[in-house]
């Protein structure tokens, strides 16, 4: 089984928010001061609607958004999740 990048299309979208700030794979989103308190609505959204996965309430932690790092991790486990069910299914 290969593992996706998801990282391209996260940094696409944080890219709207940090304008002409790079975001390293390891930086705190949080941290930088570029977002709101409506971001981590929007992040969540997006990851749900671009990855077709679901962000359930034990993923609604911090550690797993913090970060483009961290994001990619949760989508390439929910996917996984995803493609693991599909298969016994």
């Amino acid at each position: 089984m290969t593992t996706a990048d998801h990282k391209p299309q996260i940094l696409a979208f944080l890219a709207q928010f940090f304008g002409e700030h790079r975001l390293t794979d390891d930086e705190d989103i949080f941290a930088t001061g570029f977002v709101n308190s409506l971001f981590i609505m929007q992040l969540v959204l997006f990851v749900e609607g671009e990855f077709d996965i679901t962000v359930d309430d034990d993923d609604l932690e911090m550690a797993n958004f913090n970060t483009v790092r961290a994001i990619d991790a949760l989508v390439t486990r929910k996917r996984a999740a995803v493609g693991a069910a599909a298969q016994h299914s």
